[in-house]
């Protein structure tokens, strides 16, 4: 698409600053996205959350660069962008964002046919269909090439027997994109990509209780469960080059969600005080909270920059080294917030804490899980010295 003149940006980003003054709710301002898009019953019991929701789906700005027919509002990135720009400016949030639209929604308008495409990205684009990503296994984590769910062609349908493990949210999704085996003779070249309806038959989903007191990831059991034929995306054994491209549109993503991170320095100040020229009372701190920073900064730079390449070439092998410098960076920022609380950054419970305390001290404890899932933090770095720096494996 076309880039925007300047004066059309400015009118644009007046239109939008007006729009979203007049119809996000006050009741939401500076309220983590996050606790809709991972809780279903969060969701539905926030009437003001509901009523931002729809008037973002008759907008078309949660999902503003799809077609309209696909229930976005045919704009360009450049337009998406300062939408994104303008919501931070007031304190809001994206009430369409999920697996949906940060995921599957982009790999399906890439390689799902129309059917596809008008059956689910109108239902992702409103947030009225949950999904989840039905990838890693108990034997295939971080090798995911090593999964062995299986799917067998019957003819008039796909039957899929196996187990999927740490699937967040598939005890309240609607729909799982699984990763499958439909050729038992070939690695990486013998997977295949479904979508699966969480209401067929044979299908449990378990919550599983983790350290921070959540229960936000499922292991899910398939039990010769049917799919139709026609939820097959892309080719027959397709499925690690589409899943490689959806991972790359997952870290993208993230440059998103960077209005959802609260800056550290503005707590730092209220817990540990200033000098006398204004700054955080603690050189060493300030050097660490900069640093940190900048290498947000950079890794939405490389994501940018790896999106764009990946227009013209396919999947990209960054993706290994994204989600580790990803992880790296987030679990510095929750050591460094719990730092800067002292042992109020500790707490688990009970009147002495505030809620953002108390959520501090379980995001740190979260944190630990983001050098393993998706992909240890060796596996990564092995594929990232093999495909993209072309050492001997």
């Amino acid at each position: 698409m076309a880039e925007m003149e300047p004066i059309d940006r400015e009118e644009f980003r007046q239109e939008a600053r007006a729009w979203l003054k007049a119809n996000f709710p006050p009741s939401l301002t500076n309220v983590p996205g996050l606790l809709f898009q991972g809780d279903a019953h969060a969701a539905a019991a926030n009437d003001d959350y509901q009523l931002w929701r729809q008037r973002m789906t008759d907008k078309g700005w949660g999902v503003p660069t799809w077609a309209p027919r696909y229930g976005g509002a045919g704009l360009t990135e450049a337009h998406g962008k300062i939408i994104g720009e303008e919501l931070a400016a007031i304190g809001g949030f994206n009430p369409i964002r999920s697996y949906g639209t940060m995921m599957l929604g982009p790999t399906l308008l890439e390689y799902g046919d129309e059917a596809q495409k008008l059956e689910h990205l109108p239902f992702i684009a409103s947030h009225e269909r949950r999904w989840c990503q039905g990838f890693s296994e108990p034997g295939a984590g971080s090798d995911l090439a090593a999964l062995q769910t299986k799917c067998i062609d019957m003819g008039d349908h796909w039957l899929v027997s196996g187990q999927k493990i740490w699937t967040s949210g598939a005890d309240q999704a609607d729909w799982c994109f699984v990763l499958v085996r439909t050729d038992t003779e070939r690695k990486q070249g013998g997977i295949s990509f479904l979508l699966v309806d969480m209401q067929s038959e044979g299908i449990e989903a378990r919550p599983i209780v983790l350290i921070s007191g959540s229960t936000h990831f499922c292991e899910v059991f398939f039990n010769d469960v049917k799919v139709p034929k026609g939820n097959l995306v892309g080719e027959v054994n397709q499925g690690w080059t589409i899943a490689k491209r959806l991972l790359q549109f997952e870290r993208n993503s993230l440059s998103e969600v960077k209005a959802d991170i609260t800056p550290l320095a503005p707590l730092a100040h209220d817990y540990l005080g200033t000098d006398a020229l204004g700054r955080i009372d603690s050189p060493d701190l300030r050097a660490r909270l900069v640093r940190n920073a900048m290498r947000h900064e950079a890794y939405m730079a490389t994501v940018r920059r790896l999106a764009a390449e990946a227009k013209n070439g396919g999947p990209s092998h960054g993706v290994s080294a994204l989600k580790n410098l990803w992880s790296g960076i987030i679990q510095e920022r929750a050591e460094l917030l719990v730092e800067i609380m002292g042992a109020d950054g500790l707490g688990w419970a009970g009147d002495p804490y505030s809620a953002a305390e108390t959520e501090a001290t379980r995001a740190w404890l979260h944190s630990k899980a983001f050098s393993i899932y998706g992909g240890s933090y060796e596996v990564q770095n092995n594929i990232t010295a093999k495909r993209t720096l072309g050492l001997p494996g």
